[in-house]
């Protein structure tokens, strides 16, 4: 009989990339014939917290685990309090690792991260990266299980010619610098005055706002078209050739991945869990974060040699298929059951 699940995670735009991993995953895990439970989709903090503890209260009986999504920010105290709850019901529970800065709270919170990961039944890394800190933290109840997209819905497009046309997808927030993607289109503009760039993603913190001044004051082609559900931004990136991931802290972002299995050549920042998901100069293109001028010349790579820049795109299609559900599922459900 298949296990009952109760999901803790911030559900809260549903089929949107800027969605966490719940949204997608409780999906694929009740196709799987599991009875899952998710919560919360409240955009207050304060009610978000009470509902996932709520659920826990109520739902302790019928349940034989919880899932938590982790992240390093915010999230982290959510998880640290969830965590709590499930060792006060004796309830298994599986955190799965997320956030790129999961690091620092190893480092600076010590006490609550031995008490939150040290006693679940198992943590879930999405990627060698975070398997190694967890590691050399001292934890040994750990298991590696990508993230995952069905990746039949990814139609690859090869690319004869990679024109100056970029696509960025992230949140618009500082930990992901959107800024450095307009520094990269302002050189640009100089050696292709024809280039131009969609930025996907909703506002966060004040960042988009910047950057559109930041595109008014230099002239620069750009459209914001805001949060877009992943269907959307899919087709949408066929009008484009090159991905841009400019973050200053990162893990396995699915972005990337999707943008992978899209056919879209990746540069990116060398950052956090990169090196494991893109191997440069095979399947992706990485430079140093926050460096406009590597940033520009790895895309004009791309760009003036369009026959390798294909097989680099190839390449990472290939990669990204040991993400995909079909075979993602099998360690999921070894683990579960």
């Amino acid at each position: 009989m298949k296990k009952r699940i109760l999901y803790i995670g911030n559900d809260l735009t549903v089929n949107s990339f800027t969605a966490t991993y719940i949204s997608f995953f409780s999906k694929v895990l009740k196709k799987e014939g599991y009875a899952v439970r998710t919560a919360s989709n409240k955009s207050n903090k304060a009610l978000r917290l009470l509902e996932m503890l709520g659920m826990i209260i109520r739902h302790h009986k019928a349940t034989d685990i919880v899932l938590i999504d982790t992240y390093g920010a915010m999230n982290f105290y959510y998880a640290y309090l969830v965590a709590k709850a499930c060792q006060f019901y004796k309830l298994d529970y599986i955190p799965i690792l997320h956030g790129g800065n999961l690091p620092e709270r190893l480092q600076e919170n010590k006490k609550l991260s031995k008490s939150l990961f040290g006693k679940a039944k198992m943590n879930v890394a999405p990627s060698q990266y975070l398997y190694r800190i967890f590691k050399n933290a001292g934890f040994t109840n750990l298991q590696i299980i990508p993230n995952s997209i069905e990746l039949k819905k990814y139609s690859f497009k090869p690319r004869s010619v990679f024109a100056p046309k970029l696509l960025w997808v992230r949140r618009f927030q500082g930990r992901y610098n959107p800024m450095l993607a307009l520094k990269v289109l302002k050189l640009l503009k100089a050696e292709y005055p024809e280039v131009e760039m969609c930025m996907v993603g909703p506002e966060k913190d004040g960042s988009m706002a910047r950057c559109k001044a930041y595109a008014e004051k230099y002239d620069l082609k750009i459209s914001f078209p805001g949060k877009l559900k992943k269907r959307e931004w899919a087709k949408l990136s066929k009008d484009y050739d090159i991905f841009l991931n400019t973050t200053n802290i990162d893990n396995t972002p699915i972005s990337v991945i999707e943008a992978m299995a899209l056919g879209l050549s990746v540069v990116s920042t060398k950052v956090g869990g990169m090196e494991d998901l893109v191997e440069d100069g095979k399947d992706g293109l990485l430079v140093p974060p926050a460096n406009e001028k590597a940033m520009f010349l790895a895309v004009e790579r791309l760009i003036k040699d369009p026959e390798k820049t294909l097989e680099i795109t190839k390449n990472a299609r290939e990669k990204v298929v040991v993400f995909d559900w079909e075979k993602v599922k099998k360690k999921w459900n070894s683990l579960l059951q």
